[in-house]
């Protein structure tokens, strides 16, 4: 692959555990490098792919997870079965892991207060979405009746914020409004946390 031009940091997964028998042969200790949170290596798992993919969205944009010894780290396990766990960390620019220590006020989860919106409707939605339509959840809380092809779409954002990450390339840091329905784009949601602007 030629060299990946990207404002996005690298990334470093490494096989914790090994519980069962893996299609892809990763064991214990295995590392694999991702130069951004965009690009998999050749032959990655696509099912490990669809489970981590919150998870280095959100430390790719800053996010810190206060109970973990890193903060800047989180365990990601394969969704077929369990049969591995990962540790996702990332790395800064010279190419070192970056540490945060575990937060010692940390006295759990903390979810924060998000809103997903309609900003720009395209087309037909089967859900009848049109802008300005809003809906409030809780952390990581699904929202009842609300349309699930959108849902999968805004979790990675939705995880993102709820711990702590900034998108620096919106004007609002505290959200991200390219959230896009899968089913043509016909739906562009913006979701936002809420209650930390200082």
């Amino acid at each position: 692959m030629k060299e990946v031009k990207t404002p996005f940091p690298r990334l470093k997964l490494t096989v914790t555990q090994v519980l069962g028998d893996c299609y892809h042969g990763y064991k214990s200790g295995d590392e694999i490098i991702l130069e951004d949170f965009t690009h998999a290596p050749v032959h990655f798992c696509l099912g490990l792919a669809h489970a981590l993919f919150p998870v280095i969205y959100a430390l790719s944009f800053g996010a810190k997870f206060g109970f973990r010894d890193n903060q800047r780290s989180l365990l990601v396990t394969c969704p077929d079965g369990g049969k591995l766990e990962f540790k996702a960390e990332i790395l800064d620019k010279q190419g070192k892991l970056e540490v945060v220590p575990r937060d010692p006020q940390h006295k759990g989860p903390n979810p924060k207060k998000m809103i997903i919106e309609v900003a720009e409707a395209k087309g037909k939605c089967a859900f009848g979405y049109k802008v300005g339509d809003k809906w409030e959840t809780q952390g990581l809380k699904c929202i009842p009746g609300f349309c699930g092809a959108a849902f999968h779409t805004a979790f990675p954002a939705l995880f993102a914020l709820n711990f702590g990450a900034k998108f620096f390339f919106v004007p609002d840091p505290d959200s991200i409004d390219t959230v896009t329905c899968p089913d043509g784009g016909n739906i562009v949601f913006k979701v936002t946390r809420i209650g930390e602007k200082k």
